[in-house]
């Protein structure tokens, strides 16, 4: 007979913690398509609203949960899924809120007041994502004087996010909840909650200041970076620029298609990801070539195809539905050689490997035109390959033998 042993504990291990994280992603989404489809909410209007901050949500919760996963030690990880569980958890009581308080369904009063502060947070998630790009790739701090700084930064943040949940917790308490549209709190703000302005006032100074220093500090860090670490830079520039792209293009237009440019969020989060897990980094300057090469031909396109209308349906007095047809064909026959010129050019500024490649093969081309000797042929063939595409291993075979 042997004795019992110790019964096993549980520990809160990260590959734990990672799956109660997804478990409470999946809970939340999932509470909150239950709710509306009770409430009788859930129409394709209603749904076609909330696809992309949750398509954005989504996204971010599993670039944090895989980093998480990978690298537990790695703060961003988990910065990244706190960020969409907070997201998530906002848009969850927004919508309880608009149900107990505006709809009327006050089957649990005293859970009011806390659904109704903690939906007005939303605009606070963005004081994550500054300390993510500040921290990336390793999660560690440039240096001991930015702790300052990030005490400094979280406790402003800290208090303006207290300082919201107060005010909005006593416009409950006083029953003087008016939600508008979008389901803010109307009363926000002003009266007796006017004091608030100058807290959220200083809140988004806060965080766009620290936004830009943490841009600044990667910015200096890749003048000075080399080899991987520049690799990672660029992941992480790409994905800030098509972020603020998205933004600055959502807030700039109407609100069908500004549900389809929120996704240009989750392009930041996305980069982060690929940039710490060194996922096939030598591809990002493929990437960006490509990317820059295909939206300028594009713009060049769209601006011919403008151009060309145009001038027949203004200038030539063309009849419209000919002058479309005629421009159409012009764009599309002008794509391959602006495409095939304006690769060449980005190539040359941010695909410089490519570039270069391109040009040996094309001396070497050039040379075999007046080779006559094969071993020559074969040795200028083998130095060409090792320097355009740098294989591990090269074997050239000639009439079934191999050199």
């Amino acid at each position: 007979m042997t004795a019992p042993g110790p019964a096993r504990r549980f520990r809160l291990t990260p590959r734990v913690i990672t799956a109660i994280l997804a478990g409470l992603v999946v809970a939340l989404v999932s509470v909150l398509f239950l709710g509306a489809a009770l409430a009788g909410e859930l129409s394709l209007k209603s749904f076609w609203s909330a696809s992309g901050v949750l398509a954005m949500d989504l996204i971010i919760a599993a670039a944090g949960l895989v980093v998480a996963r990978h690298q537990p030690r790695n703060p961003i990880g988990w910065l990244l899924a706190g960020e969409s569980v907070f997201i998530l958890l906002t848009i969850v009581t927004g919508f309880c809120a608009d149900l107990i308080y505006r709809h009327g369904h006050h089957g649990l009063p005293v859970v009011g007041p806390a659904v109704l502060a903690l939906s007005q947070l939303f605009s606070y998630s963005l004081i994550g994502f500054p300390l993510v790009i500040l921290l990336f790739p390793d999660g560690r701090l440039p240096s001991r004087r930015w702790c300052l700084a990030v005490w400094a930064y979280l406790a402003i943040t800290t208090a303006a996010v207290l300082a919201t949940v107060i005010a909005a917790v006593g416009i409950a308490i006083g029953h003087h909840v008016v939600l508008d549209g979008t389901g803010d709190l109307a009363s926000l703000g002003r009266g007796g909650t006017a004091w608030l302005i100058p807290v959220e006032m200083a809140f988004f100074i806060t965080v766009a200041v620290f936004w830009l220093a943490a841009v600044g500090r990667q910015v200096l860090a890749w003048r000075g970076s080399t080899g991987e670490r520049r690799q990672q830079l660029k992941w992480l520039a790409s994905g800030a620029a098509v972020c603020g792209v998205s933004g600055i293009w959502a807030i700039a237009t109407n609100s069908a298609i500004w549900q389809v440019l929120i996704l240009g969020f989750a392009a930041l989060p996305l980069s982060i990801g690929v940039g710490i897990l060194k996922y096939r980094l030598y591809e990002i300057d493929r990437i960006i070539s490509r990317t820059l090469a295909y939206a300028i031909v594009t713009g060049l396109l769209v601006g011919v195809y403008a151009g060309l209308v145009l001038l027949a349906t203004r200038v030539l007095a063309v009849h419209s539905p000919v002058a479309v047809a005629v421009s159409t064909l012009a764009a599309a026959a002008l794509f391959t050689p602006v495409r095939w010129r304006v690769q060449r050019i980005v190539d040359r500024r941010f695909n410089r490997a490519r570039y270069d490649a391109d040009r040996t093969v094309t001396a070497f081309a050039t040379r075999l035109q007046d080779a006559v000797d094969l071993d020559s042929v074969r040795d200028d063939l083998a130095a060409t390959v090792r320097t355009s595409v740098e294989p591990a291993h090269l074997s050239v075979w000639l009439a079934g033998r191999q050199r």
